[in-house]
Protein backbone atom coordinates (compact mmCIF):
# COMPACT_ATOMS: atom_id res chain seq x y z
CA UNK A 1 0.00 0.00 0.00
CA UNK A 2 1.48 3.60 -0.70
CA UNK A 3 1.27 6.27 1.18
CA UNK A 4 -0.19 9.91 0.33
CA UNK A 5 2.44 12.47 -0.26
CA UNK A 6 1.04 14.84 2.12
CA UNK A 7 1.39 12.37 4.51
CA UNK A 8 5.02 11.88 3.52
CA UNK A 9 5.79 15.43 3.39
CA UNK A 10 3.89 15.83 7.04
CA UNK A 11 6.25 12.63 8.82
CA UNK A 12 9.63 12.76 9.71
CA UNK A 13 11.89 9.85 9.18
CA UNK A 14 11.69 8.69 12.62
CA UNK A 15 7.95 8.33 12.19
CA UNK A 16 8.10 7.05 8.62
CA UNK A 17 10.12 4.57 10.37
CA UNK A 18 7.50 3.78 12.51
CA UNK A 19 5.58 2.04 9.50
CA UNK A 20 5.45 -0.13 6.68
CA UNK A 21 2.08 -1.22 4.09
CA UNK A 22 2.13 -2.10 8.27
CA UNK A 23 1.69 -0.69 11.51
CA UNK A 24 4.18 -1.73 13.95
CA UNK A 25 2.62 -3.58 17.25
CA UNK A 26 5.68 -5.39 17.83
CA UNK A 27 8.70 -5.03 16.30
CA UNK A 28 11.30 -7.54 16.16
CA UNK A 29 15.00 -5.87 17.13
CA UNK A 30 17.04 -8.80 16.72
CA UNK A 31 18.75 -9.66 13.91
CA UNK A 32 20.45 -13.08 12.14
CA UNK A 33 23.79 -13.46 11.62
CA UNK A 34 24.81 -13.81 8.42
CA UNK A 35 24.99 -17.46 7.71
CA UNK A 36 27.91 -19.76 6.42
CA UNK A 37 28.24 -21.86 3.12
CA UNK A 38 26.89 -25.72 3.80
CA UNK A 39 26.12 -28.70 1.91
CA UNK A 40 23.12 -28.54 0.11
CA UNK A 41 19.88 -29.99 1.97
CA UNK A 42 18.78 -33.60 0.99
CA UNK A 43 15.77 -33.37 -0.78
CA UNK A 44 13.36 -36.15 -1.93
CA UNK A 45 12.27 -36.31 -5.76
CA UNK A 46 8.81 -37.67 -7.08
CA UNK A 47 9.10 -39.98 -9.28
CA UNK A 48 7.78 -38.47 -13.10
CA UNK A 49 4.13 -36.45 -12.61
CA UNK A 50 1.72 -34.55 -14.65
CA UNK A 51 -1.34 -32.98 -13.04
CA UNK A 52 -5.15 -32.73 -13.68
CA UNK A 53 -7.53 -30.32 -13.04
CA UNK A 54 -10.63 -31.20 -10.86
CA UNK A 55 -13.15 -30.02 -9.23
CA UNK A 56 -11.54 -29.12 -5.59
CA UNK A 57 -14.78 -29.92 -3.32
CA UNK A 58 -15.39 -33.10 -4.45
CA UNK A 59 -11.76 -34.34 -4.65
CA UNK A 60 -10.63 -33.12 -1.12
CA UNK A 61 -13.97 -35.23 -0.42
CA UNK A 62 -12.52 -38.46 -1.86
CA UNK A 63 -9.49 -38.41 -0.59
CA UNK A 64 -9.76 -36.77 2.77
CA UNK A 65 -7.92 -39.95 4.68
CA UNK A 66 -4.77 -38.80 2.06
CA UNK A 67 -4.52 -35.50 2.75
CA UNK A 68 -1.12 -35.72 5.13
CA UNK A 69 0.45 -32.89 5.79
CA UNK A 70 3.30 -33.06 2.82
CA UNK A 71 0.15 -33.42 0.75
CA UNK A 72 -1.54 -30.39 2.02
CA UNK A 73 1.54 -28.53 1.71
CA UNK A 74 2.28 -29.48 -1.92
CA UNK A 75 -1.18 -28.71 -2.85
CA UNK A 76 -1.40 -24.89 -1.50
CA UNK A 77 2.04 -24.90 -3.18
CA UNK A 78 0.70 -25.64 -6.80
CA UNK A 79 -2.62 -23.87 -6.41
CA UNK A 80 -0.89 -20.45 -5.05
CA UNK A 81 -2.63 -20.72 -1.71
CA UNK A 82 -3.30 -21.62 1.84
CA UNK A 83 -4.89 -24.76 3.72
CA UNK A 84 -8.11 -22.12 4.11
CA UNK A 85 -8.76 -21.02 0.63
CA UNK A 86 -7.95 -24.16 -0.66
CA UNK A 87 -11.44 -25.55 0.07
CA UNK A 88 -13.09 -22.88 -1.29
CA UNK A 89 -11.28 -23.24 -4.84
CA UNK A 90 -13.87 -24.55 -7.48
CA UNK A 91 -11.17 -26.58 -9.14
CA UNK A 92 -7.45 -27.24 -8.23
CA UNK A 93 -4.46 -28.35 -9.82
CA UNK A 94 -3.73 -32.30 -8.96
CA UNK A 95 -0.10 -33.62 -9.26
CA UNK A 96 0.05 -37.42 -10.08
CA UNK A 97 2.18 -37.92 -7.31
CA UNK A 98 3.06 -36.72 -4.06
CA UNK A 99 5.73 -38.25 -2.89
CA UNK A 100 8.86 -35.85 -3.20
CA UNK A 101 9.64 -32.81 -1.72
CA UNK A 102 7.55 -29.54 -2.13
CA UNK A 103 10.56 -28.16 -3.61
CA UNK A 104 10.44 -30.33 -6.59
CA UNK A 105 6.65 -28.32 -7.01
CA UNK A 106 7.59 -24.96 -7.51
CA UNK A 107 9.49 -23.70 -10.27
CA UNK A 108 12.96 -22.39 -8.70
CA UNK A 109 15.83 -24.90 -9.54
CA UNK A 110 18.00 -26.31 -6.21
CA UNK A 111 21.20 -24.99 -7.35
CA UNK A 112 21.73 -21.71 -9.10
CA UNK A 113 25.80 -20.79 -10.21
CA UNK A 114 24.74 -17.24 -10.70
CA UNK A 115 24.20 -17.15 -6.90
CA UNK A 116 26.50 -18.56 -5.39
CA UNK A 117 28.30 -15.16 -4.40
CA UNK A 118 25.60 -14.22 -2.19
CA UNK A 119 25.36 -14.96 1.49
CA UNK A 120 21.42 -14.94 0.98
CA UNK A 121 19.03 -13.33 -1.02
CA UNK A 122 15.54 -13.83 -2.06
CA UNK A 123 13.15 -14.02 -5.16
CA UNK A 124 9.79 -13.50 -5.84
CA UNK A 125 8.49 -14.39 -9.70
CA UNK A 126 5.30 -12.63 -10.48
CA UNK A 127 4.05 -14.75 -13.12
CA UNK A 128 4.72 -17.99 -11.02
CA UNK A 129 3.33 -16.43 -7.88
CA UNK A 130 6.42 -18.33 -5.95
CA UNK A 131 9.06 -17.26 -4.05
CA UNK A 132 12.82 -18.89 -3.01
CA UNK A 133 15.59 -17.91 -0.38
CA UNK A 134 19.02 -18.88 -2.10
CA UNK A 135 22.17 -19.39 0.48
CA UNK A 136 25.20 -18.79 -1.77
CA UNK A 137 22.97 -20.66 -4.86
CA UNK A 138 21.37 -23.30 -3.09
CA UNK A 139 17.86 -23.22 -2.58
CA UNK A 140 16.98 -22.91 1.35
CA UNK A 141 13.06 -22.11 1.40
CA UNK A 142 10.58 -21.95 -1.31
CA UNK A 143 6.45 -21.95 -1.59
CA UNK A 144 3.93 -19.91 -2.98
CA UNK A 145 3.28 -16.35 -2.47
CA UNK A 146 0.32 -13.82 -3.38
CA UNK A 147 1.31 -10.20 -4.83
CA UNK A 148 -0.03 -7.06 -5.85
CA UNK A 149 -3.10 -6.81 -7.53
CA UNK A 150 -3.46 -5.30 -11.29
CA UNK A 151 -4.77 -2.09 -9.48
CA UNK A 152 -1.83 -1.81 -6.59
CA UNK A 153 1.15 -4.01 -8.37
CA UNK A 154 4.31 -4.65 -6.43
CA UNK A 155 6.93 -2.65 -8.45
CA UNK A 156 10.17 -4.85 -9.63
CA UNK A 157 13.64 -4.72 -9.43
CA UNK A 158 16.25 -4.67 -6.32
CA UNK A 159 14.79 -4.20 -2.56
CA UNK A 160 16.92 -4.91 0.97
CA UNK A 161 15.07 -6.16 3.86
CA UNK A 162 14.90 -3.00 6.10
CA UNK A 163 13.04 -3.95 9.95
CA UNK A 164 10.84 -6.82 10.84
CA UNK A 165 7.61 -6.97 13.56
CA UNK A 166 6.59 -10.36 14.45
CA UNK A 167 2.93 -8.65 14.47
CA UNK A 168 1.33 -5.63 12.29
CA UNK A 169 -2.22 -3.43 12.30
CA UNK A 170 -2.83 -2.63 8.46
CA UNK A 171 -2.61 1.37 7.88
CA UNK A 172 -4.91 0.60 4.75
CA UNK A 173 -7.52 -1.00 7.56
CA UNK A 174 -6.73 -1.63 10.84
CA UNK A 175 -8.77 -4.45 11.28
CA UNK A 176 -6.06 -6.35 9.68
CA UNK A 177 -3.93 -8.32 11.85
CA UNK A 178 -0.51 -9.59 10.15
CA UNK A 179 2.35 -11.97 11.25
CA UNK A 180 6.35 -12.00 10.90
CA UNK A 181 6.14 -8.70 8.58
CA UNK A 182 9.18 -7.70 7.08
CA UNK A 183 10.48 -4.23 5.03
CA UNK A 184 11.13 -3.89 2.31
CA UNK A 185 10.51 -0.57 1.09
CA UNK A 186 10.29 2.26 3.76
CA UNK A 187 8.53 5.06 2.23
CA UNK A 188 6.44 3.10 -0.49
CA UNK A 189 5.15 0.78 2.43
CA UNK A 190 5.89 -2.68 0.59
CA UNK A 191 6.95 -5.89 2.64
CA UNK A 192 6.52 -9.15 2.65
CA UNK A 193 4.13 -11.23 5.71
CA UNK A 194 1.57 -13.34 6.51
CA UNK A 195 -2.05 -12.70 4.99
CA UNK A 196 -4.69 -14.95 3.20
CA UNK A 197 -3.35 -16.47 0.14
CA UNK A 198 -6.75 -16.72 -2.36
CA UNK A 199 -4.44 -18.07 -5.18
CA UNK A 200 -3.70 -14.91 -7.09
CA UNK A 201 -2.68 -11.43 -6.47
CA UNK A 202 -4.51 -10.16 -4.55
CA UNK A 203 -2.65 -7.55 -1.93
CA UNK A 204 -2.37 -3.41 -1.58
CA UNK A 205 1.53 -3.82 -3.64
CA UNK A 206 2.79 -6.26 -0.54
CA UNK A 207 3.95 -9.71 -0.84
CA UNK A 208 2.06 -12.50 0.85
CA UNK A 209 2.54 -15.34 2.46
CA UNK A 210 1.16 -18.42 4.61
CA UNK A 211 2.26 -18.36 8.17
CA UNK A 212 4.96 -21.22 8.41
CA UNK A 213 6.87 -19.44 5.15
CA UNK A 214 6.58 -15.64 6.65
CA UNK A 215 8.06 -17.35 10.19
CA UNK A 216 10.47 -19.09 8.41
CA UNK A 217 11.84 -16.43 6.24
CA UNK A 218 11.51 -13.80 8.83
CA UNK A 219 13.80 -15.69 11.03
CA UNK A 220 16.24 -16.54 8.18
CA UNK A 221 16.64 -12.81 6.56
CA UNK A 222 18.84 -10.17 7.76
CA UNK A 223 17.51 -6.88 8.71
CA UNK A 224 19.19 -3.40 8.31
CA UNK A 225 21.82 -1.76 10.90
CA UNK A 226 21.23 1.93 11.87
CA UNK A 227 22.27 4.48 13.54
CA UNK A 228 20.14 6.86 15.18
CA UNK A 229 16.30 6.68 12.99
CA UNK A 230 18.23 7.34 9.28
CA UNK A 231 21.63 6.62 8.81
CA UNK A 232 21.96 2.90 7.04
CA UNK A 233 24.69 1.24 8.44
CA UNK A 234 24.57 -1.96 6.65
CA UNK A 235 21.54 -2.94 4.61
CA UNK A 236 19.62 -6.24 5.44
CA UNK A 237 19.08 -9.39 3.15
CA UNK A 238 18.54 -8.63 -1.11
CA UNK A 239 15.14 -9.14 -2.87
CA UNK A 240 14.45 -9.15 -5.91
CA UNK A 241 10.76 -9.04 -7.39
CA UNK A 242 10.89 -9.90 -11.03
CA UNK A 243 8.63 -10.59 -14.27
CA UNK A 244 4.83 -9.55 -15.22
CA UNK A 245 1.94 -10.64 -14.47
CA UNK A 246 -0.86 -11.51 -17.02
CA UNK A 247 -3.97 -10.18 -15.36
CA UNK A 248 -6.86 -10.59 -17.08
CA UNK A 249 -5.63 -14.12 -18.34
CA UNK A 250 -6.14 -17.42 -17.19
CA UNK A 251 -4.29 -18.36 -13.98
CA UNK A 252 -0.78 -19.13 -15.59
CA UNK A 253 0.35 -22.51 -13.52
CA UNK A 254 -3.55 -23.53 -15.15
CA UNK A 255 -1.22 -24.82 -17.82
CA UNK A 256 0.71 -26.74 -16.05
CA UNK A 257 -2.10 -30.04 -17.05
CA UNK A 258 -0.73 -29.43 -20.50
CA UNK A 259 2.71 -28.88 -19.51
CA UNK A 260 4.04 -29.72 -16.50
CA UNK A 261 7.47 -27.93 -17.44
CA UNK A 262 5.54 -24.79 -18.26
CA UNK A 263 6.46 -22.34 -15.73
CA UNK A 264 10.01 -24.11 -15.11
CA UNK A 265 12.18 -21.18 -14.17
CA UNK A 266 15.09 -21.70 -15.57
CA UNK A 267 19.26 -21.21 -14.14
CA UNK A 268 19.96 -19.14 -17.24
CA UNK A 269 16.72 -16.81 -16.53
CA UNK A 270 17.51 -16.61 -12.69
CA UNK A 271 21.14 -15.70 -14.60
CA UNK A 272 19.71 -13.00 -16.11
CA UNK A 273 17.25 -11.58 -13.50
CA UNK A 274 20.15 -11.19 -11.14
CA UNK A 275 22.56 -9.43 -13.43
CA UNK A 276 21.54 -6.04 -13.49
CA UNK A 277 21.50 -6.17 -9.71
CA UNK A 278 25.09 -8.14 -9.16
CA UNK A 279 27.22 -4.94 -8.30
CA UNK A 280 24.80 -3.66 -6.02
CA UNK A 281 24.12 -6.61 -4.16
CA UNK A 282 27.65 -7.45 -4.11
CA UNK A 283 28.32 -4.02 -2.71
CA UNK A 284 25.78 -4.24 0.21
CA UNK A 285 27.13 -7.72 0.89
CA UNK A 286 30.62 -6.19 1.71
CA UNK A 287 29.52 -3.27 3.64
CA UNK A 288 27.59 -5.61 5.53
CA UNK A 289 30.50 -8.11 6.89
CA UNK A 290 32.51 -4.89 7.24
CA UNK A 291 30.03 -3.11 9.48
CA UNK A 292 29.60 -7.09 11.34
CA UNK A 293 33.82 -6.85 11.83
CA UNK A 294 34.11 -3.29 13.32
CA UNK A 295 31.42 -4.50 15.71
CA UNK A 296 33.02 -7.85 16.51
CA UNK A 297 36.55 -5.86 16.64
CA UNK A 298 34.86 -3.53 19.34
CA UNK A 299 33.16 -6.47 21.24
CA UNK A 300 36.77 -7.53 21.83
CA UNK A 301 38.73 -4.43 22.37
CA UNK A 302 36.12 -3.67 25.30
CA UNK A 303 36.34 -7.12 26.76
Amino acid sequence: MKFPKQLLLALPMAALILFSCKDIKKQSTEDTATVEKRQPKQRNPPPAFTYQLLPAKAWLKQNDSLLTPQVMNILQAVNRTDANNLRGMDSILIPTSFAGDVEFYTQFPMTVPALESFDKILLFSYPTQTFAAYNYGELEYTGPTNMGRQKDPTPTGLYFCNWKAEETVSTFNDEWELKWNFNIQNHEGIGFHEYALPGYPASHSCLRLREADAKNIYTWADQWELKGTDDVLAKGTPVIVFGTYPFGAPKPWKQLPQNPKALDISVAELAQVIAPFKDSVLQAQQARLAYKASIAQDSSTVK
